[in-house]
């Protein structure tokens, strides 16, 4: 058998909202909506990967907090991890962690998504510089 990945799934207390957040902060590409006239679900393209944001019902419970079971984070790779924190902070999204050199060629830094959805962007290697 093969396995490849089709999409991530995301419930949101406001799926709109938690899209904009993705389109405006990540440079995600809106790809679709479903539901008339209240928006049932958001499809979004994040740098190749399919991104669908489900609007949750009322009694959905609370968001988990890291460290937690299951999917803990998103992590998105970027050329320069000092840029993209400073673009971050600049934007008012508060980090959960600076930048961190886990080893030689691997820095990281993490943020807290729309509910509560941890992300982390990471840089490999020397910075890409234009």
């Amino acid at each position: 058998m093969t396995y490849r990945c089709d999409h991530l799934h995301l419930r949101s207390r406001d799926a709109v909202a938690a899209a904009r957040f993705y389109v405006e902060v990540l440079g995600a590409r809106e790809t679709g909506r479903d539901g008339a006239p209240t928006v049932s679900r958001v499809m979004l393209d994040l740098g190749g990967l399919a991104v669908l944001i489900e609007q949750a019902p009322e009694a959905t419970g609370p968001a988990a907090v890291p460290p937690n079971l299951g999917i803990e984070h998103i992590g998105l790779r970027v050329n320069d991890i000092e840029a993209t924190v400073a673009d971050l902070q600049a934007r008012g999204i508060r980090l959960v962690s600076g930048i961190t050199d886990v080893r030689p060629g691997l820095r990281i830094a993490f943020f807290d998504g729309p509910d509560n959805v941890r992300i982390e962007v990471l840089q490999r290697g020397e910075p890409v510089r234009a």
